[in-house]
This record gives C-alpha cells, sequence and structure tokens, in this order.
C-alpha cells in the first residue's frame, strides 16, 4: 500500500479513554488537514470492526471531502451482540479484574492463529511453513495467556460502551454517507447479526459489497489477503475525482500474475489448452506470438468465442510471452451494478478490471491509442459472445467502421485474429431465444438489463444490434482445445 498511497494508522493508546465523540474529532480534524493540502486527491479510510463505525461518521459529516471508505466487517451491529447484553453485568464486576474468559479474548484481540500466521514468510515448503507457524505459536500462546492478566474488566466495559456509541452514531448518519464504499465482509463470521453486510449494502447510496465466504472475522490479517488487489479489482482506485479506467490502471503483480493464473485459472487453462500462432512479415505463420509487435500501439480485431472464454488465455499470453498488458474494451456490465453474482470473492468480473479492461467507449480507445498500449477490442460485443444456438462462429460486426479513422490518427497497427474450438467442448441447451420464453427467466433478464438500456449499438441493424445480457446454459462435450491465429 505503500507504494500508491501516503499511509498512516489511527492508534489508541492502552491506558487513553477517549469518549467516540472525541475520537470522530481527531479523525474528522486529520482528514480536513489532508483534504486542504490536497484538495485534487482522494482520501481512502479503511475501518476495521469499529473503525469502519468511525469512517461512516466522519464521511457523513464531511460530504464535501472526496472520501473512498473500505469498511472491514464494520461493527455497526455491535449494538445487538450477546456481549452488549451483559453490559450491565459486566459493569458490576470490579474494574481490575482480569478478562480469562478465552471468548472475551478473542473478541479484543482476535484469533490467535490467525496472529501467528501472518509472521509465517511465503514461498516456504509445506513442512517448513508448519514448522514456522509452529514455532509462531507456541512463543506467542504464552504472552496470550499473560494478557488475561493485563487487560482488565475496566478495559472491555469501556470497548463495549464505545462500541455501542459509535455503532448508534454511525447508524444514525447511514443515510447522508455521499462517499464511494467498498464493503467487505467475513463468510465465517459474517458481520453479527445475520444479514448486516447486505443491510449496508443497500442503505450506502454509492456502495459496493465483497463477502469472503471461507474467511474469518480479522481479514486483514489473513493469511493471503491483499486489500491492494481488492480495491483494484472493484475498480475503486483513482488518483483524482473521477476514475479514469486508462491512466488510472495499476499493471498487475507478480503475486496478482502467479494467484490469478497459478491458481484461480489453472484449471480452466489445462481444459482449454490454448495454442497460439502468428504470421511473420514474410507470412510463414509460426507457434507462438513472435509475428505480434512488440510494441504499441497495436489493434487486435477478433471474433468472441461463447461467454468470452477465450479473453483470460490470450490475457495470459501476452503477459506471458510479450510481457505486456493487453487492453480489454469491454462491455459496461464489467464495471457498475452489484449483483449477487459479482459479490464473491474477486469475482470474475473484478478480475478483468485488475488484468487491465476498460469500458468500451471512443473515448477511452483513444487515451489507449495516446498511450501506446495494445488494445482488444470485438466488434461483434455481447451479441457474439451470447450467442444463440446455431450460431457458433457467425460473425455479429457492424456495417459501418467503428474505429479505423481513430487507428488511422495514431498510426495504430491492426492485427486480426481469429479463435475456434469452442464450438468442439460446449453445447448450448438453453439460449436467449428459450430463456425470454420462460416467465421466471423472462422477468430476471429484463431486471438485469434495466441499467444498460442506453448500450445497443446504432452501428448494427436489427436483433444483432440488442446485445441483451443473459447466461445460456450450456453442457460440455468431448474436451477440445482454443486455437488463436494472429494474422499480418
Amino acid at each position: 500500500m505503500g507504494k500508491l498511497f501516503e499511509v498512516c494508522c489511527f492508534h489508541i493508546p492502552v491506558n487513553d479513554r477517549t469518549p467516540f465523540e472525541g475520537l470522530l474529532q481527531i479523525v474528522e480534524e486529520y482528514v480536513k488537514y489532508e483534504s486542504a493540502l490536497s484538495p485534487s486527491r482522494p482520501i481512502y479510510i479503511v475501518g476495521d470492526s469499529f473503525g469502519g463505525c468511525l469512517a461512516i461518521s466522519v464521511a457523513a459529516r464531511n460530504p464535501e471531502i472526496d472520501l473512498v471508505l473500505t469498511l472491514v466487517n464494520p461493527a455497526t451491529s455491535s449494538a445487538k451482540t450477546s456481549l452488549q447484553a451483559v453490559l450491565p453485568l459486566l459493569e458490576t464486576m470490579p474494574s481490575n479484574l482480569p478478562v480469562v474468559q478465552p471468548h472475551l479474548l478473542r473478541y479484543l484481540i482476535g484469533n490467535p492463529l490467525n496472529v501467528a500466521m501472518v509472521s509465517v514468510q511465503n514461498g516456504l515448503s509445506p513442512q517448513e511453513t508448519l514448522q514456522e507457524f509452529s514455532n509462531s505459536l507456541t512463543s506467542m500462546l504464552p504472552l496470550v495467556s499473560e494478557l488475561g492478566d493485563i487487560i482488565q474488566m475496566g478495559t472491555l466495559v469501556w470497548k463495549l460502551k464505545l462500541l455501542k456509541s459509535g455503532a448508534n452514531y454511525a447508524n444514525s448518519q447511514l443515510h447522508a454517507v455521499q462517499a464511494e464504499v467498498l464493503l467487505l465482509a467475513s463468510g465465517i463470521a459474517n458481520l453479527p447479526p445475520s444479514g448486516e453486510a447486505d443491510r449496508l449494502f443497500k442503505t450506502l447510496k454509492n456502495s459496493k459489497l465483497r463477502y469472503f465466504r471461507n474467511r474469518g472475522d480479522r481479514l486483514l490479517m489473513g493469511d493471503g489477503f491483499n486489500l491492494l488487489t481488492i480495491i483494484k479489482g472493484v475498480s475503486m482506485y483513482r488518483r483524482g475525482r473521477q476514475r479514469d479506467f486508462v491512466n488510472d490502471f495499476l499493471p498487475p503483480t507478480l503475486s496478482e500474475f502467479k494467484k490469478t493464473f497459478g491458481e484461480d485459472f489453472k484449471l480452466f487453462n489445462q481444459l482449454l489448452s490454448p495454442v497460439m500462432l502468428s504470421t511473420l512479415k514474410n507470412g510463414n505463420i509460426v507457434r507462438g506470438l513472435a509475428g505480434v509487435p512488440d510494441k504499441g500501439p497495436v489493434l487486435f480485431v477478433g471474433y468472441h468465442q461463447l461467454l468470452a472464454m477465450e479473453v483470460p488465455a490470450l490475457v495470459e499470453g501476452f503477459l506471458r510471452e510479450k510481457k505486456t498488458i493487453l487492453r480489454a474494451a469491454a462491455h459496461q456490465v464489467f464495471f457498475v451494478g452489484n449483483y449477487e453474482i459479482l459479490r464473491q470473492e474477486l469475482s470474475l468480473f473484478d478480475w478483468f478490471s485488475a488484468f487491465g479492461a476498460v469500458p468500451v467507449s471512443p473515448i477511452n480507445t483513444y487515451k489507449m491509442f495516446e498511450r501506446n498500449e495494445f488494445v482488444l477490442l470485438y466488434p461483434g460485443g455481447v451479441r457474439e459472445a451470447l450467442h444463440r444456438k446455431g450460431e457458433a462462429y457467425k460473425l455479429f460486426w457492424p456495417d459501418q467502421p467503428e474505429f479505423v479513422r481513430m487507428a488511422a490518427r495514431f498510426g495504430v497497427t491492426v492485427v486480426p485474429f481469429g479463435c475456434v474450438g469452442e464450438d468442439d467442448f460446449v453445447e448450448i441447451v438453453l439460449d436467449y431465444n428459450d430463456q425470454k420464453n420462460i416467465p421466471y427467466l423472462k422477468d430476471a433478464i429484463k431486471s438485469f438489463n434495466e441499467d444498460f438500456k442506453g448500450l445497443i449499438r446504432d452501428t448494427v441493424k436489427g436483433d444483432d444490434g440488442n446485445q441483451v445480457l443473459h447466461l445460456p446454459a450450456v453442457l460440455p462435450k468431448v474436451p477440445g482445445r482454443l486455437y488463436f491465429l494472429f494474422g499480418k
């Protein structure tokens, strides 16, 4: 994070008993100070648990400041927890009584197993990882047991009161939050009471939600959790008041590349087993991308396979062999909307943003050509990627040119390419023509497409230009293979 942001952390000293209103004032004054120093830059606030209540409150009181909030399991529901119910009983106990109950200790410091795992280095063998984790846990457990003597009942009571006042104030101000908000919710300990993440998502005006189904309540301390990757994936990283999809793009790191293609898409790529062929200047066809230019601006124009299944293979191939990002001009659905399918941990849609996709538009294409980028364009668009039965390899390209003048303006090298293989391993069993005649599916498709009414292309005549978003049902056939051929 320090490579991209000026990072600071707010710390409450162990003996500090500043009430919520005082803490809110401290954070608010600092945010105003930073805003005055750099009024054209956004300020990112990451609020974990109680910090989420502070972040919401600061944003509600300062709608004129450009803020981007990341709320990690925010404690907005803490006033309804079981511990709050027994607060009156805890207040009657001596304030210097040690907190020795494991559940109460975990409530204050988190899961010791997660804490121990943080210190384990990456890249070790399984045996070395286990040994280092064991050593870390062994050295830490005596300290955890001593915390029972250090943390006293008065501390717990103060924290519960602080949480209650913070949650009550934040909930009363949700309607006033104008900032961009990213909600990150654990799946194992999902924001008690159940459904809190969905409640916040529906209440906050400009929010996105991501669930982490298999992670505990201390997300930021989890092994392999990368907050920056999440922010990039949901398209919430920007340098100015408006996000510039071209100029604000941050190339994937080596670890992100290995995680995506070495783990998440590994089985997918093994199934497709893509073969790439390219054409040299003398017309000879060779295996690999030697016939593709080494420098941009280059525009790759091709045909969409069903469900755009060829795009991950293309992006990986260019990163691996050409060491360059292939910037795909993609449909707006990848960048707007908050449907249930998009709320999973780094969904497929987030992957598109993290690896350079931009909303298809003339201005974005212009900027990418200006920056000498490698640009990927599908004239057939969604209509081609979501084709019907019997339409395999059929082009749905516009009759009128859409990019030629701009390409000529920048001296762009245009490389046409073809791709085959999709029809060999999947078969459509339920296409759009079938689904629009099924009442429930018809209504769901109509509702899903409400946000994209203005995206029907004027240059494509008739039903071919009606790019209705839906999910065709497919069945696998005999395993096939993807073949790409890049022309002159």
